[in-house]
Protein backbone atom coordinates (compact mmCIF):
# COMPACT_ATOMS: atom_id res chain seq x y z
CA UNK A 1 0.00 0.00 0.00
CA UNK A 2 1.47 3.37 -0.99
CA UNK A 3 1.14 6.44 1.22
CA UNK A 4 1.73 10.02 0.07
CA UNK A 5 3.71 12.22 2.44
CA UNK A 6 3.05 15.90 3.03
CA UNK A 7 6.50 17.37 3.89
CA UNK A 8 4.96 20.45 5.51
CA UNK A 9 3.37 18.45 8.34
CA UNK A 10 5.43 17.03 11.20
CA UNK A 11 5.22 13.28 11.67
CA UNK A 12 5.22 11.20 14.84
CA UNK A 13 5.30 7.54 15.78
CA UNK A 14 2.33 5.76 17.33
CA UNK A 15 1.35 2.25 18.40
CA UNK A 16 -2.04 1.11 17.08
CA UNK A 17 -4.10 -0.35 19.92
CA UNK A 18 -7.53 -1.24 18.49
CA UNK A 19 -9.79 -1.45 15.45
CA UNK A 20 -13.01 0.53 15.15
CA UNK A 21 -16.29 -0.23 13.43
CA UNK A 22 -15.22 1.54 10.29
CA UNK A 23 -12.16 2.05 8.09
CA UNK A 24 -10.04 3.33 10.97
CA UNK A 25 -7.73 1.88 13.57
CA UNK A 26 -7.09 3.66 16.86
CA UNK A 27 -3.90 5.06 18.40
CA UNK A 28 -3.35 7.50 21.28
CA UNK A 29 -1.32 10.71 21.19
CA UNK A 30 -1.17 12.82 24.35
CA UNK A 31 -4.25 11.01 25.70
CA UNK A 32 -6.19 11.89 22.56
CA UNK A 33 -7.54 9.29 20.13
CA UNK A 34 -6.18 9.36 16.60
CA UNK A 35 -8.19 7.60 13.87
CA UNK A 36 -5.97 6.17 11.11
CA UNK A 37 -7.28 4.54 7.90
CA UNK A 38 -5.34 1.58 6.54
CA UNK A 39 -3.90 0.76 9.95
CA UNK A 40 -4.45 -2.27 12.17
CA UNK A 41 -3.97 -3.39 15.75
CA UNK A 42 -0.31 -4.14 16.42
CA UNK A 43 1.13 -1.75 13.84
CA UNK A 44 3.81 0.71 14.84
CA UNK A 45 3.44 3.64 12.45
CA UNK A 46 4.87 6.96 11.53
CA UNK A 47 1.85 9.18 10.95
CA UNK A 48 0.92 12.76 10.28
CA UNK A 49 -2.08 14.47 11.87
CA UNK A 50 -4.42 15.81 9.21
CA UNK A 51 -7.05 17.47 11.38
CA UNK A 52 -8.21 17.85 14.96
CA UNK A 53 -11.79 17.31 16.09
CA UNK A 54 -13.15 17.96 19.56
CA UNK A 55 -12.74 14.40 20.81
CA UNK A 56 -10.26 12.89 18.35
CA UNK A 57 -7.83 13.60 15.53
CA UNK A 58 -7.57 12.20 12.02
CA UNK A 59 -4.22 10.86 10.89
CA UNK A 60 -2.65 9.17 7.91
CA UNK A 61 0.18 6.71 7.54
CA UNK A 62 3.55 8.07 6.42
CA UNK A 63 5.46 4.85 7.00
CA UNK A 64 4.88 1.44 8.54
CA UNK A 65 7.70 1.26 11.08
CA UNK A 66 6.82 -2.21 12.31
CA UNK A 67 4.01 -4.28 10.80
CA UNK A 68 1.53 -6.22 12.86
CA UNK A 69 1.96 -9.98 12.27
CA UNK A 70 -1.40 -10.13 10.49
CA UNK A 71 -0.70 -7.27 8.05
CA UNK A 72 -0.47 -8.14 4.35
CA UNK A 73 -0.22 -6.44 1.00
CA UNK A 74 -3.77 -5.99 -0.28
CA UNK A 75 -4.42 -8.65 -2.95
CA UNK A 76 -6.58 -6.23 -4.96
CA UNK A 77 -4.75 -3.54 -6.98
CA UNK A 78 -7.64 -1.10 -6.42
CA UNK A 79 -7.94 -1.53 -2.64
CA UNK A 80 -6.06 1.62 -1.63
CA UNK A 81 -7.98 3.79 -4.09
CA UNK A 82 -11.56 2.53 -4.12
CA UNK A 83 -11.85 2.17 -0.34
CA UNK A 84 -14.54 -0.49 -0.51
CA UNK A 85 -12.54 -3.30 1.10
CA UNK A 86 -11.25 -1.22 4.00
CA UNK A 87 -9.84 -4.23 5.91
CA UNK A 88 -8.14 -5.99 2.98
CA UNK A 89 -4.70 -5.16 4.44
CA UNK A 90 -5.51 -7.61 7.27
CA UNK A 91 -5.03 -11.35 6.80
CA UNK A 92 -8.45 -12.94 6.74
CA UNK A 93 -7.84 -15.31 9.65
CA UNK A 94 -7.47 -12.22 11.87
CA UNK A 95 -10.46 -10.27 10.57
CA UNK A 96 -13.13 -12.26 12.44
CA UNK A 97 -11.18 -11.87 15.69
CA UNK A 98 -10.89 -8.11 15.21
CA UNK A 99 -14.61 -7.87 14.47
CA UNK A 100 -15.31 -9.79 17.66
CA UNK A 101 -13.11 -7.36 19.61
CA UNK A 102 -15.00 -4.38 18.14
CA UNK A 103 -18.30 -5.98 19.17
CA UNK A 104 -17.02 -6.76 22.68
CA UNK A 105 -15.81 -3.18 23.14
CA UNK A 106 -19.14 -1.71 21.98
CA UNK A 107 -21.21 -3.86 24.34
CA UNK A 108 -18.86 -3.18 27.24
CA UNK A 109 -19.00 0.57 26.63
CA UNK A 110 -22.76 0.89 26.00
CA UNK A 111 -24.28 -1.90 28.08
CA UNK A 112 -21.60 -2.84 30.61
CA UNK A 113 -21.85 -6.43 29.32
CA UNK A 114 -18.77 -8.60 28.85
CA UNK A 115 -19.04 -10.80 25.76
CA UNK A 116 -16.70 -13.70 25.14
CA UNK A 117 -14.86 -12.97 21.89
CA UNK A 118 -14.02 -16.62 21.26
CA UNK A 119 -16.38 -17.97 18.63
CA UNK A 120 -18.47 -14.79 18.69
CA UNK A 121 -18.07 -14.16 14.95
CA UNK A 122 -18.66 -16.91 12.41
CA UNK A 123 -16.07 -16.51 9.62
CA UNK A 124 -17.12 -16.71 5.99
CA UNK A 125 -16.39 -19.79 3.92
CA UNK A 126 -14.65 -17.65 1.29
CA UNK A 127 -13.03 -14.24 1.61
CA UNK A 128 -13.25 -13.47 -2.12
CA UNK A 129 -15.97 -13.95 -4.73
CA UNK A 130 -18.67 -14.06 -2.06
CA UNK A 131 -20.85 -11.18 -3.22
CA UNK A 132 -23.80 -12.31 -5.34
CA UNK A 133 -24.36 -8.71 -6.41
CA UNK A 134 -22.22 -5.60 -6.77
CA UNK A 135 -23.29 -2.03 -7.46
CA UNK A 136 -20.95 0.03 -9.61
CA UNK A 137 -20.81 3.74 -10.29
CA UNK A 138 -20.28 4.92 -13.85
CA UNK A 139 -17.62 7.33 -15.05
CA UNK A 140 -16.30 8.99 -18.21
CA UNK A 141 -16.06 6.82 -21.32
CA UNK A 142 -18.38 4.15 -19.99
CA UNK A 143 -16.03 3.13 -17.18
CA UNK A 144 -17.41 1.46 -14.07
CA UNK A 145 -16.03 1.57 -10.56
CA UNK A 146 -16.54 3.06 -7.12
CA UNK A 147 -16.43 6.40 -5.41
CA UNK A 148 -13.59 6.70 -2.92
CA UNK A 149 -15.34 7.30 0.43
CA UNK A 150 -12.72 9.82 1.57
CA UNK A 151 -12.58 12.02 -1.54
CA UNK A 152 -15.69 10.92 -3.48
CA UNK A 153 -13.44 10.71 -6.56
CA UNK A 154 -14.31 8.09 -9.16
CA UNK A 155 -12.05 5.02 -9.25
CA UNK A 156 -12.41 2.97 -12.44
CA UNK A 157 -11.96 -0.79 -12.10
CA UNK A 158 -11.88 -3.75 -14.48
CA UNK A 159 -12.42 -6.47 -11.87
CA UNK A 160 -13.52 -6.87 -8.25
CA UNK A 161 -12.11 -9.64 -6.06
CA UNK A 162 -15.11 -9.84 -3.72
CA UNK A 163 -17.68 -9.94 -6.53
CA UNK A 164 -19.06 -13.30 -7.59
CA UNK A 165 -20.35 -12.18 -11.02
CA UNK A 166 -18.00 -10.71 -13.61
CA UNK A 167 -18.36 -6.96 -14.15
CA UNK A 168 -17.50 -6.85 -17.87
CA UNK A 169 -21.18 -6.87 -18.85
CA UNK A 170 -21.82 -3.91 -16.54
CA UNK A 171 -19.05 -1.98 -18.29
CA UNK A 172 -20.52 -2.79 -21.71
CA UNK A 173 -23.93 -1.54 -20.63
CA UNK A 174 -22.50 1.62 -19.06
CA UNK A 175 -20.61 2.42 -22.27
CA UNK A 176 -23.73 1.96 -24.40
CA UNK A 177 -25.93 4.11 -22.13
CA UNK A 178 -23.33 6.84 -21.61
CA UNK A 179 -24.12 9.76 -19.33
CA UNK A 180 -27.74 8.71 -19.03
CA UNK A 181 -26.65 5.94 -16.62
CA UNK A 182 -25.27 6.75 -13.16
CA UNK A 183 -25.07 3.25 -11.68
CA UNK A 184 -25.08 -0.37 -12.83
CA UNK A 185 -25.68 -3.31 -10.54
CA UNK A 186 -24.68 -6.79 -11.68
CA UNK A 187 -26.47 -9.67 -9.98
CA UNK A 188 -25.61 -13.36 -10.22
CA UNK A 189 -28.60 -15.51 -11.10
CA UNK A 190 -29.08 -19.22 -11.69
CA UNK A 191 -29.46 -18.57 -15.39
CA UNK A 192 -26.71 -15.99 -15.87
CA UNK A 193 -26.20 -12.37 -14.91
CA UNK A 194 -28.91 -9.75 -14.48
CA UNK A 195 -28.05 -6.07 -14.86
CA UNK A 196 -29.84 -3.19 -13.15
CA UNK A 197 -29.24 0.26 -14.65
CA UNK A 198 -30.13 3.37 -12.64
CA UNK A 199 -30.75 6.28 -14.99
CA UNK A 200 -30.88 10.02 -14.49
CA UNK A 201 -34.38 10.09 -15.99
CA UNK A 202 -37.13 7.70 -17.04
CA UNK A 203 -36.05 5.16 -19.67
CA UNK A 204 -36.98 6.03 -23.24
CA UNK A 205 -36.79 4.36 -26.63
CA UNK A 206 -32.98 4.66 -26.74
CA UNK A 207 -32.49 2.88 -23.41
CA UNK A 208 -35.11 0.23 -24.20
CA UNK A 209 -33.41 -0.57 -27.49
CA UNK A 210 -30.05 -1.03 -25.74
CA UNK A 211 -31.67 -3.25 -23.09
CA UNK A 212 -33.13 -5.50 -25.79
CA UNK A 213 -29.75 -5.66 -27.56
CA UNK A 214 -28.02 -6.70 -24.32
CA UNK A 215 -30.55 -9.46 -23.67
CA UNK A 216 -30.35 -10.65 -27.29
CA UNK A 217 -26.56 -10.82 -27.01
CA UNK A 218 -26.53 -13.03 -23.92
CA UNK A 219 -27.38 -11.00 -20.81
CA UNK A 220 -29.92 -13.07 -18.85
CA UNK A 221 -32.05 -10.11 -17.81
CA UNK A 222 -31.96 -6.36 -17.45
CA UNK A 223 -33.88 -3.77 -15.43
CA UNK A 224 -34.01 -0.07 -16.28
CA UNK A 225 -34.87 2.31 -13.43
CA UNK A 226 -35.27 6.06 -13.56
CA UNK A 227 -37.63 8.77 -12.29
CA UNK A 228 -39.82 6.19 -10.48
CA UNK A 229 -40.20 4.18 -13.71
CA UNK A 230 -39.04 0.56 -13.81
CA UNK A 231 -38.93 -1.68 -16.89
CA UNK A 232 -37.83 -5.33 -17.12
CA UNK A 233 -36.26 -7.15 -20.07
CA UNK A 234 -35.48 -10.83 -20.43
CA UNK A 235 -35.56 -12.98 -17.29
CA UNK A 236 -34.72 -10.52 -14.53
CA UNK A 237 -35.58 -12.83 -11.64
CA UNK A 238 -33.13 -14.43 -9.24
CA UNK A 239 -33.57 -17.34 -6.85
CA UNK A 240 -32.03 -17.57 -3.39
CA UNK A 241 -32.27 -20.57 -1.10
CA UNK A 242 -32.61 -19.21 2.43
CA UNK A 243 -32.91 -22.62 4.06
CA UNK A 244 -33.06 -26.15 2.63
CA UNK A 245 -36.24 -26.44 0.58
CA UNK A 246 -37.12 -22.74 0.85
CA UNK A 247 -36.19 -20.77 -2.27
CA UNK A 248 -37.20 -17.14 -2.68
CA UNK A 249 -37.77 -15.88 -6.20
CA UNK A 250 -37.69 -12.12 -6.78
CA UNK A 251 -36.70 -9.49 -9.29
CA UNK A 252 -32.98 -8.77 -9.18
CA UNK A 253 -33.35 -5.14 -8.13
CA UNK A 254 -35.05 -6.03 -4.85
CA UNK A 255 -32.91 -6.34 -1.74
CA UNK A 256 -31.35 -9.69 -0.97
CA UNK A 257 -28.41 -10.68 1.20
CA UNK A 258 -25.23 -10.70 -0.87
CA UNK A 259 -23.52 -13.61 0.91
CA UNK A 260 -25.75 -16.63 0.35
CA UNK A 261 -23.62 -19.07 2.36
CA UNK A 262 -23.62 -16.86 5.45
CA UNK A 263 -27.31 -16.06 5.05
CA UNK A 264 -28.13 -19.77 5.36
CA UNK A 265 -26.37 -19.78 8.73
CA UNK A 266 -28.09 -16.56 9.81
CA UNK A 267 -31.58 -17.80 8.91
CA UNK A 268 -30.96 -21.11 10.68
CA UNK A 269 -29.88 -19.24 13.83
CA UNK A 270 -32.87 -16.90 13.78
CA UNK A 271 -35.27 -19.82 13.31
CA UNK A 272 -33.60 -21.74 16.15
CA UNK A 273 -33.64 -18.81 18.58
CA UNK A 274 -37.23 -17.83 17.71
CA UNK A 275 -38.41 -21.21 19.08
CA UNK A 276 -41.38 -21.32 16.71
CA UNK A 277 -44.18 -23.79 17.30
CA UNK A 278 -47.38 -24.41 15.35
CA UNK A 279 -49.20 -22.01 17.70
CA UNK A 280 -46.64 -19.16 17.51
CA UNK A 281 -47.82 -15.76 16.32
CA UNK A 282 -44.80 -14.15 14.68
CA UNK A 283 -44.32 -10.60 13.46
CA UNK A 284 -41.42 -9.78 11.11
CA UNK A 285 -40.50 -6.10 10.75
CA UNK A 286 -38.53 -4.95 7.68
CA UNK A 287 -39.36 -8.33 6.18
CA UNK A 288 -38.33 -7.56 2.59
CA UNK A 289 -39.06 -10.46 0.27
CA UNK A 290 -39.38 -12.84 3.24
CA UNK A 291 -35.85 -13.84 4.24
CA UNK A 292 -37.12 -14.75 7.74
CA UNK A 293 -40.90 -14.63 7.27
CA UNK A 294 -41.11 -17.45 4.76
CA UNK A 295 -38.95 -19.92 6.71
CA UNK A 296 -40.95 -19.00 9.83
CA UNK A 297 -44.23 -19.58 7.98
CA UNK A 298 -43.11 -23.12 7.18
CA UNK A 299 -43.16 -23.73 10.94
CA UNK A 300 -46.19 -21.72 12.01
CA UNK A 301 -49.24 -20.51 10.07
CA UNK A 302 -49.59 -17.22 11.98
CA UNK A 303 -46.88 -15.00 10.44
CA UNK A 304 -47.18 -11.33 9.51
CA UNK A 305 -44.46 -9.50 7.56
CA UNK A 306 -44.24 -5.72 7.32
CA UNK A 307 -42.17 -3.68 4.89
CA UNK A 308 -42.60 -0.29 3.22
CA UNK A 309 -41.32 -1.60 -0.15
CA UNK A 310 -44.43 -2.60 -2.09
CA UNK A 311 -42.42 -4.55 -4.68
CA UNK A 312 -40.73 -6.61 -1.96
CA UNK A 313 -44.10 -7.31 -0.34
CA UNK A 314 -45.54 -8.35 -3.69
CA UNK A 315 -42.65 -10.79 -4.14
CA UNK A 316 -43.10 -12.16 -0.61
CA UNK A 317 -46.80 -12.77 -1.24
CA UNK A 318 -46.05 -14.49 -4.54
CA UNK A 319 -43.51 -16.80 -2.88
CA UNK A 320 -45.87 -17.59 -0.01
CA UNK A 321 -48.56 -18.55 -2.51
CA UNK A 322 -46.13 -20.70 -4.51
CA UNK A 323 -45.07 -22.48 -1.31
CA UNK A 324 -48.66 -23.01 -0.16
CA UNK A 325 -48.27 -20.81 2.93
CA UNK A 326 -51.81 -19.51 2.77
CA UNK A 327 -52.05 -18.19 6.34
CA UNK A 328 -49.08 -15.85 6.00
CA UNK A 329 -49.82 -12.13 5.61
CA UNK A 330 -47.53 -9.55 4.06
CA UNK A 331 -48.44 -5.90 4.50
CA UNK A 332 -46.99 -2.85 2.74
CA UNK A 333 -46.57 -0.45 5.62
CA UNK A 334 -43.89 1.50 7.42
CA UNK A 335 -42.76 -0.36 10.57
CA UNK A 336 -43.87 2.31 13.05
CA UNK A 337 -47.21 2.79 11.32
CA UNK A 338 -47.67 -0.97 11.09
CA UNK A 339 -46.98 -1.48 14.79
CA UNK A 340 -49.54 1.17 15.73
CA UNK A 341 -52.10 -0.34 13.36
CA UNK A 342 -51.65 -3.91 14.59
CA UNK A 343 -51.71 -2.89 18.25
CA UNK A 344 -54.92 -0.90 17.81
CA UNK A 345 -56.44 -3.92 16.05
CA UNK A 346 -55.74 -6.05 19.10
CA UNK A 347 -53.02 -8.17 17.50
CA UNK A 348 -50.50 -9.80 19.84
CA UNK A 349 -47.20 -11.34 18.79
CA UNK A 350 -45.40 -14.14 20.63
CA UNK A 351 -42.18 -13.61 18.68
CA UNK A 352 -40.97 -10.42 17.04
CA UNK A 353 -38.17 -10.45 14.45
CA UNK A 354 -36.67 -7.23 13.13
CA UNK A 355 -33.86 -6.51 10.68
CA UNK A 356 -33.75 -2.72 10.40
CA UNK A 357 -31.41 -0.53 8.32
CA UNK A 358 -28.08 0.65 9.74
CA UNK A 359 -29.76 3.49 11.64
CA UNK A 360 -31.45 0.92 13.87
CA UNK A 361 -34.88 0.93 15.45
CA UNK A 362 -34.75 3.38 18.34
CA UNK A 363 -38.04 4.93 17.22
CA UNK A 364 -39.75 1.52 17.39
CA UNK A 365 -38.81 0.54 20.94
CA UNK A 366 -41.91 1.95 22.66
CA UNK A 367 -44.47 0.58 20.17
CA UNK A 368 -42.63 -2.78 20.08
CA UNK A 369 -42.75 -3.39 23.82
CA UNK A 370 -46.52 -2.82 23.86
CA UNK A 371 -46.89 -6.24 22.21
CA UNK A 372 -45.15 -7.93 25.15
CA UNK A 373 -43.70 -10.53 22.78
CA UNK A 374 -42.05 -13.27 24.82
CA UNK A 375 -39.05 -13.22 22.49
CA UNK A 376 -37.43 -10.58 20.30
CA UNK A 377 -34.84 -11.60 17.70
CA UNK A 378 -32.97 -8.52 16.50
CA UNK A 379 -30.77 -8.73 13.39
CA UNK A 380 -28.42 -5.80 12.84
CA UNK A 381 -25.57 -4.69 10.59
CA UNK A 382 -24.40 -1.99 13.02
CA UNK A 383 -22.98 -2.82 16.48
CA UNK A 384 -23.44 0.75 17.73
CA UNK A 385 -27.13 1.13 16.94
CA UNK A 386 -27.82 -2.45 18.06
CA UNK A 387 -26.24 -1.85 21.47
CA UNK A 388 -28.08 1.48 21.76
CA UNK A 389 -31.44 -0.15 21.01
CA UNK A 390 -30.82 -3.09 23.35
CA UNK A 391 -29.99 -0.56 26.05
CA UNK A 392 -33.57 0.69 25.71
CA UNK A 393 -35.14 -2.78 25.63
CA UNK A 394 -33.42 -4.10 28.75
CA UNK A 395 -35.09 -1.75 31.28
CA UNK A 396 -38.42 -2.55 29.63
CA UNK A 397 -38.21 -6.16 30.76
CA UNK A 398 -36.06 -7.87 28.13
CA UNK A 399 -32.91 -9.88 28.83
CA UNK A 400 -30.23 -10.76 26.26
CA UNK A 401 -29.96 -14.55 26.21
CA UNK A 402 -27.97 -15.16 23.02
CA UNK A 403 -25.79 -13.13 20.67
CA UNK A 404 -23.82 -14.19 17.61
CA UNK A 405 -22.28 -12.46 14.62
CA UNK A 406 -21.61 -13.57 11.07
CA UNK A 407 -18.97 -12.23 8.73
CA UNK A 408 -21.07 -11.53 5.65
CA UNK A 409 -18.52 -9.07 4.26
CA UNK A 410 -14.91 -10.31 4.39
CA UNK A 411 -12.22 -7.69 3.83
CA UNK A 412 -14.51 -4.93 5.12
CA UNK A 413 -15.38 -3.79 8.65
CA UNK A 414 -19.05 -4.71 8.13
CA UNK A 415 -20.76 -7.51 10.02
CA UNK A 416 -24.19 -9.03 10.64
CA UNK A 417 -25.25 -9.62 14.24
CA UNK A 418 -28.24 -11.41 15.74
CA UNK A 419 -29.38 -10.97 19.34
CA UNK A 420 -32.08 -12.97 21.08
CA UNK A 421 -33.97 -11.35 23.95
CA UNK A 422 -36.43 -12.94 26.34
CA UNK A 423 -39.18 -11.13 28.22
CA UNK A 424 -38.62 -11.63 31.93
Amino acid sequence: MNFKVNPTIDSLQVQVSAMTFGPFALARVDRKSVMIPGAMTGDRLEIEILSHKRDYALGRIVRVVESAPQRRESPCPYAAECGGCDWQHIRYEAQARFKAEVLVAEFRHTLGIELDPDGLVEPALAEFGYRSRVRLKTGPGGKVGFHNPASNSFVAIESCLVAGPQIASAARLAKKLGRKCIEVEVVAAHHGEVLVANLIKAPGAFERNIARQMVDSGTAGLILRGDHIRELFGNARIMQEVEPGCVIEADADLFSQVNHAQNLKLVATVMDWAEISSATRLLDLFCGTGNFSLPAARRAPHVIGLDRDSLAIEAARSNAKRMGLAGTQFITMDASEGLRFLHSAGYRADVLILDPPRAGAIHLIDPMVKFRARRVVYVSCNPSTLARDLQQLIPRGYKIVDLRAFDFFPNTHHIEIVASLLLT
